[in-house]
Parts: structure tokens; sequence; C-alpha cells
């Protein structure tokens, strides 16, 4: 088993942050106070059919806060300012921008990182983006693309709202200004077989992202997933599934991306399901016991298929 990773059997993102800057970086979660497409009327006004109230940003402070939380913090030390309540590219460009700059500006943050959708970008957006890379060369500027899947029943299902061929264009827009992209996958979407979601894990190799999130799926209170949920349409994995899964996913990815998630975490006074979710710790110990056991590693499918194809 591979172990140049920190002796893990991935490449996670504190693995990557030791070897970029000699230490692990904290993240700080922001709400820009923006909205959504899948919201404001644009798309639809329900959201997509597993996000919450909060946007996926219930553990989140007001940007507004960013630099007195920081200063109050008792850790010392470079963090990551990460936008992650809704959709941290839509609005207008000149806000962005003064928004980036505000945290980017802000004492030890090492750089940003954008959560956002493929189909809430302009042309000015990704030449702000070039502006921002020339202008912090020693601060990263990430960006967070919620693809989900790539399978258009399931992406209809949840209510995406934009077509896989939007997600391809962004991803190429985005590559070509050497903008590091972190994409996100949910594993356990309703209807979606394990070779579904492999199938969505696997097309990422061609754009050779700098990330990937892969989160299991969380069944929220509130959302119009939970109310199918709660009528049994459907089922959520049980752990030692996940954890099947999860080695899959990983040795289906290439080496080279950064793991930056591998399971969820869902508020737990909002979670209805998986309730074995809630501890993390021991879903990510299970998981390494598991590659061990199985001589796995991320890449290892990559890997023997090359060498397979050099005889």
């Amino acid at each position: 088993m591979r172990t140049q990773w920190d002796q893990k059997p991935y490449y996670s993102l504190d693995t990557y942050c030791k070897e970029q800057f000699g230490q692990k970086l904290y993240k700080v979660a922001l709400d820009a106070g923006m909205t959504c497409p899948n919201r404001d009327g644009t798309l639809d006004t329900r959201g997509c059919i597993f996000c919450s109230a909060g946007g996926s940003g219930e553990f989140a402070i007001p940007a507004s806060s960013l630099f007195s939380s920081v200063e109050a913090s008792q850790k010392e030390g470079p963090f990551i300012a990460y936008f992650q309540s809704f959709t941290n590219t839509y609005a207008p460009t000149n806000h962005l921008s003064s928004l980036y700059r505000e945290a980017l500006s802000t004492k030890n943050c090492a750089g940003i990182s954008i959560a956002t959708r493929p189909d809430c970008f302009t042309p000015e957006i990704y030449c702000l983006l070039s502006r921002l890379r020339t202008e912090y060369p020693s601060q990263f500027i990430w960006i967070e693309l919620g693809l989900q899947t790539i399978h258009e029943a399931s992406a209809q299902y949840i209510r995406r709202g934009y077509p896989l061929s939007v997600f391809d264009q962004c991803m190429k827009e985005l590559t070509a200004r050497s903008i590091p992209v972190i994409v996100h996958v949910i594993l356990g979407l309703p209807g979606e077989t394990k070779e579904a979601m492999l199938q969505s894990v696997t097309y990422l190799n061609q754009f050779h992202p700098f990330g990937v999130k892969l989160s299991l799926l969380h069944i929220l209170k509130g959302t119009d997933l939970s109310i199918d949920y709660l009528n049994g349409q459907f089922s959520v994995l049980e752990k030692e599934d996940y954890i099947a899964l999860l080695l899959e996913c990983l040795e289906c990815l290439s080496p080279e991306i950064v793991i930056h998630r591998l399971t969820g975490d869902g508020p737990k006074d909002l979670l209805l399901a998986p309730l074995w979710s809630r501890d993390k710790r021991n879903v990510l110990n299970s998981l390494h016991k598991k590659m061990k056991e199985n001589n796995s590693w991320q890449g290892k499918k990559a890997t023997e298929a090359k060498m397979g194809a050099n005889r």
C-alpha cells in the first residue's frame, strides 16, 4: 500500500497543506449574504432538494466579522477563508471583488475558497479571478463547484438546475486560467447504483481537478428531501456500505487529486439520517482500517489499468 501521503492511503488536504505550508490550515466558514438562482426565482424558489435553509452554511459566520473572529481566535497561523453559504459568485463583480480582497487582505489568510455553481460565472468574474491570482501571488484562490452527479435523472431530481455541459465548460474556463477547482460529489443519491456513483467520480479524472469533496447524502429536517425520505421513497446508505463505496471511489481517482472531504458534517440538530455519520472520526478510522486490510490506496485501479496497458 502506498504511504507517501503522511501515512494515509489517500492524498488528504492536511497532507497537501503540510507539503505546501509546512503546517495544517484551519478554515473559517463565511456567510457573505448571497443567494442562489435556485432560491431567488431565476431557476426555482425551493433550492436544491437536499439543501437546508442555511444554504449548507450552518457553521458559517458573517463575512463582515471575518477580521474580528480571526483576531479573537485562540488559533494562530494561516487559515482558509471559506465562502461557504449559498452561491458565492452570484453577485455583481464589483461586490465580489470587495469581498474577496477583504478576505485576502486579512492577517494570516493563506487564501480563499469560493463555493459556487458552474452556471454562476460571467466573463467578468473569470477576469476578476485571474487578476486576483496576479495581485495576490503568495495566496491561493480555489473554486468549489457543486456537481453532485453526472447523471441527468439524478440532477433533475435534486433540482440542480444546469446540464453537465455547463460544468464541463466551467471546468475548461477555470483550468485555462490555472485556477484550482474542488469538485463536490454526493454519494447515496436516491436511485443511483454503486456503478452510477463510481461513474461520477471517475468522470472527474479527465479534468484533473485540484481537489474532490466526497459527501455522504445527509437527510436534514425541513428539506424537501426529508419529505421523500420520511415517506419511505428511498433509504440511506449503511455505514459498512458507505465505507466500501468510499474505498472504490478512492481507488478510481487519480492519485494527484487532493481529497478535501470523505463524509460530511450534518448539523446535529437538523440531521435525520444517517445517524451513524455523526461520529466522523469513527467513519474515517473505519475507512483507513478497511483500506489497509484490502491493500488499497487512492488511484490503485488507475495504476493497475495503466500497468496492464503497458504490458
